[in-house]
Order: structure tokens, then C-alpha cells, then sequence
């Protein structure tokens, strides 16, 4: 068994950036990607903001090579260009390895669904059925795969807000357990209707720009995008004659069973997820840097994980903010996104501000960074994504001497 797991390369594409330099460069001029939606037609696209990749299909078909002429959901597309980056940042030829991809997804192929819909509704007896062939969440998996000739394993995993941080820990597992060398693991949703319909029908979208463990706070921002780590053990990482990006010190993932949508008042989920991977890194509450908070913006979220992280860590909470203000939420592949970021966050030496606060909750009294942190001691990040149905995973990603 492999007791060490490296971060071997990065790539991602959100709303702040098409490549990981885009998004350094938006991270440190505290620009963020919250604005009007341009490619999906909806009677809420002047009525609230959203973190949308201002790319169409057309144009990141054509940066892939891909034909013009194919059907490829936008879920897929992000997907394909954050793990392409990914594996290209790492530098391994994947022939010489047994080579995995583990990708997460919460929407699928939703948006070509959707336009299927609209076509059948409008004339059952047509309807381009090949838009609904990409539906299933493991459709975007197979895409990826194919473009980077992955073919030792995949997976797809699908736990709502945290199915990315899953897929983090699920490969981290694989290649510990020997099943395979080196894996790409990491995830990609695309803004829908249908995501966007069944969060404002919760009640829990702001229709200004979010603001995440603020007294007034009123609901998330939806966003889009994809984040893709690549993972090596230390055997294959001699074999690169390479230094890694970061190390994926610890994990944890747990279930309050409190209810569907809503996290438990005392954040048990979030206590013990923290708590775990705490235990694997064998770090102490006082060597974590940074946090990286799940920090929707939403009453019921910040308020549960600020208890949880009074649990772990008392009245000496480390240094933390949400960076969801910056991408908005992008579900699914939020915990692979604010891995990237976790990861630029040691190399740089940097902590992102939590944009939008002004107001600590009464309840918690504790106030996010404000402003962006250079220059200072990162080298252990706690990351924490959390999802409905209590699927709560927490990834400790630390720096390499």
C-alpha cells in the first residue's frame, strides 16, 4: 500500500478564468466572475447574477479540436479542458502508466436535455434525440477519457456539492490500494434551467452578489465550471524526477442523516468530515494555515459549519474565507475548483479574500479574510464540500518541502 499521495498537476476553467493562469490572475486582483447569464435563455437572467464560463460551446469545441458538428454537453466540455490542462500541467505520458480517471458531476448532460424538451414539447414527433444520449452523469466521464486515451478505470461519482472532493478521495484510495498509478480525478457541472429552477424553488439564490458567513446573508450564486487534480503515489513521482504541486495529507467524508437540503445546527456532518481527515493528516488544529470554507452564503450553511469549525478548531479558527463569490457555486465541481485553488494557495503564499462581508453572524462571531494575503506561511489548507443529503467531505491538501 502507498502511504503518500502527491498533486502531480492542476487545470481548471470557471467563471474568474479559462486556464489555471486566467484564475491566478482574477485571484489576486480580487476580480470576480459574477454577472448576467449569456448562454442560457431564462426569465432569471436579469433578475439575479450567476458565475457563467463566458465561453460558448462552439468556441471551447474549437480550443479542444473537437467537430463542430458533434453533440458534446457543456458539462463535458468543461470537463475536457480543465483535465486536459491537468494532465499536460503534470507532464506524465499516461502510456508508461496504469492510468485512472475518477470525474464527479451533479447535472449531467442536463442542458442538452433540456433543449430536447423544449424541441418534443413544442412537436412530439420530433426532437433530436442524440441531445438526451449524453444525459447520464457518466457521459462526461467517457468524453474525458476518451480525448486523453484514459482506459485502466474510470468512475463517476454524483454526491451533489461534495461529488468532487469525493472523487479527489476516491482516487487518493486507488492508488493507495495499488489498482492503479496515477489518476485524474476532480469534476464538472454546467449552469442548467433545471439547476436553476430547483435551488430559486428553495428559496436559497440571492439576487445580488453573494455573500458567505456575513450576518445578511441571503443564498449562493449558482456557477459552472471544472477542476481536475492529477494524483501519483511516491513511486511513480521518483519515476517523473519531478517536485509536486502539493500533497493530499488527509480526507474525510461523513453524513449527519439530518435532513435532504439542510445541514444539522450543531454540524455534526461537518465535524466529523473535518474531524477525520484531521486524524489522517496527524496534523494539529494549529497547523492548518488556511480554510477554505464550503461558505455558500446560504442561513443554514454558514451558520452549521461555523459551529463545526468552533468544534474542531475553538476560539483559534484558523485563517479562512469562501472563494464562491469569486466562481459562484459550481455544485459538482466546486470541491475539484477549490482544490486547484487550495493548491495555488500554497504555491503563491497567498489566502483569498471572502468578497461581499461586512458583518460577522451574532450567533458565531467570526469574520472571513477581507482582503487578499500574500506573502505569508500556507502550507497546510483545509478544504471543506458540502452537499445535500449530508454528504460531507473535508480534503486537507498540504505543501512539499
Amino acid at each position: 500500500m502507498h502511504d503518500k499521495i502527491y498533486i502531480a498537476g492542476i487545470g481548471i476553467i470557471s467563471a474568474i478564468g479559462q486556464n489555471v493562469n486566467e484564475t491566478l490572475g482574477s485571484l489576486k486582483t480580487s476580480t470576480h466572475g459574477i454577472g448576467r447569464l449569456e448562454f442560457i435563455d431564462t426569465i432569471y437572467k436579469d433578475k439575479m447574477p450567476f458565475g457563467e464560463v463566458k465561453k460558448s460551446n462552439e468556441e471551447i469545441k474549437k480550443i479542444l479540436g473537437l467537430d463542430p458538428e458533434k453533440l458534446f454537453t457543456r458539462t463535458s466540455l468543461f470537463g475536457m479542458i480543465a483535465a486536459k490542462e491537468a494532465l499536460e500541467n503534470s507532464g506524465i505520458d499516461i502510456g508508461k502508466y496504469r492510468c485512472g480517471l475518477v470525474s464527479a458531476t451533479s447535472v449531467g448532460g442536463m442542458d442538452l436535455s433540456e433543449r430536447f424538451y423544449d424541441e418534443f414539447y413544442a412537436d412530439n414527433t420530433t426532437g433530436n434525440t442524440d441531445g438526451i444520449k449524453g444525459h447520464d452523469c457518466a457521459d462526461s466521464t467517457e468524453h474525458i477519457a476518451d480525448l486523453l486515451g484514459i482506459k485502466d478505470y474510470l468512475a463517476t461519482i454524483s454526491t451533489a456539492c461534495s461529488s468532487s472532493a469525493n472523487a479527489i478521495m476516491f482516487g487518493s484510495r486507488l492508488i493507495k490500494n495499488d489498482v492503479v498509478d496515477v489518476v485524474l480525478a476532480g469534476g464538472t457541472d454546467s449552469l442548467t434551467r433545471f439547476t436553476l429552477n430547483g435551488f430559486n424553488t428553495l428559496m436559497i439564490l440571492d439576487k445580488n452578489h453573494c455573500k458567505p458567513f456575513d450576518a445578511a446573508r441571503a443564498g449562493l450564486n449558482l456557477g459552472e465550471g471544472s477542476g481536475f487534480v492529477v494524483l501519483v503515489s511516491e513511486k511513480i513521482l521518483n519515476k517523473l524526477n519531478k517536485k509536486p504541486l502539493a500533497e493530499v495529507k488527509g480526507y474525510g467524508n461523513a453524513n449527519d442523516a439530518y435532513h435532504q437540503t439542510a445541514s444539522s445546527p450543531e454540524g455534526q456532518g461537518a465535524f466529523l468530515a473535518m474531524s477525520k481527515a484531521m486524524e489522517m493528516s496527524g496534523l494539529q488544529p494549529e497547523e492548518i494555515d488556511y480554510i477554505n470554507v464550503h461558505g455558500t452564503g446560504t442561513g443554514n450553511n454558514d451558520l452549521s459549519e461555523g459551529v463545526a469549525m468552533k468544534r474542531i478548531f475553538g476560539e483559534k479558527i484558523p485563517l479562512f474565507s469562501s472563494t464562491k463569490p469569486f466562481t459562484g457555486h459550481a455544485l459538482g465541481a466546486a470541491g475539484g475548483i477549490e482544490a486547484v485553488l487550495s493548491v495555488l494557495a500554497i504555491q503563491n503564499k497567498m489566502i483569498y479574500p471572502s468578497l461581499n462581508f461586512s458583518e460577522p453572524i451574532p450567533e458565531l462571531g467570526i469574520s472571513p479574510v477581507t482582503q487578499l494575503i500574500e506573502n505569508c506561511k500556507v502550507d497546510n489548507v483545509l478544504s471543506n464540500s458540502f452537499g445535500f443529503g449530508g454528504n460531507n467531505s473535508t480534503l486537507i491538501i498540504s505543501g512539499v518541502k
